[in-house]
């Protein structure tokens, strides 16, 4: 089921990027796999899956000592000041950075390191009151706080779009990220790079990738609906 799963994925970002006059390795495909046990990542990294998503810290900290060490680990779940030392290091990319507080203590933490963090500052494009990340007009101001830091490199942006029966109706979502990635990359702020764009989640990636998506992060279309009885410790 895994490999006819993923199989479909790769087809449908390959038709979104057609579609978009893309390349197909213009889009990251990121396999989360939050929930899953190590014994189904294993099948994946088998089936050639190398870069894998997780929104708990302690499941990845926990994946990270049990997998093969080239893979490469995203932390797509909102983050705690006080579990950045359990993931620092291991992770290739911090997607939700969404407060200058967690900044900081990202910045401390990787200076105790003596290494360069790179982080996704996380938007919360529509307004959802669920959703963390920060308002489209609080950009400027944590952009030119965050440019200061030099243990930590901004990469782009991510945003979880709400979950809408109809992917088109996220289509503005995604396109307001790309403009907003656009303006913040005129800047031409020190530390500051805008090269990802990190949003389309399993029901929206295909709209995601029209709209310049350059990393989806695809985990039931992958891996099948989430197993909740799982740790949630983290």
């Amino acid at each position: 089921m895994l490999k006819e799963n993923l199989e479909h994925v790769e087809e449908e970002i390959l038709k979104a990027c057609e579609r978009s006059g893309r390349l197909r390795e213009e889009v990251t495909l990121i396999a989360v796999s939050k929930t899953k046990p190590a014994g189904t990542l294993e099948e994946a990294y088998r089936l050639g899956v190398r870069i894998f998503g997780e929104n708990k810290v302690q499941e990845l900290a926990e994946k990270y000592d049990l997998l093969p060490k080239d893979i490469r680990w995203h932390m797509i779940g909102h983050l705690q000041r006080n579990k950045i030392k359990y993931i620092i290091g291991k992770t290739e990319l911090i997607h939700s950075v969404d407060s200058i507080r967690l900044a900081e203590a990202i910045e401390k933490e990787a200076a105790k390191r003596k290494l360069t963090a790179d982080i996704l500052i996380e938007v919360n494009v529509a307004g959802e009151e669920s959703k963390f990340g920060l308002r489209p007009q609080e950009l400027d101001e944590f952009v030119d706080e965050v440019s200061k830091f030099p243990h930590i490199r901004v990469k782009g942006l991510m945003t979880i779009a709400p979950y809408v029966e109809n992917p088109e109706e996220n289509r503005p979502v995604f396109a307001h990220l790309r403009k907003l990635s656009v303006d913040i990359a005129a800047k031409n702020a020190h530390n500051i790079n805008m090269s990802v764009l990190s949003m389309g989640m399993t029901n929206d990636y295909q709209v995601a990738i029209e709209e310049g998506a350059t990393m989806v992060r695809v985990g039931t279309g992958i891996f099948g609906a989430r197993d909740y009885t799982q740790t949630n410790a983290g």
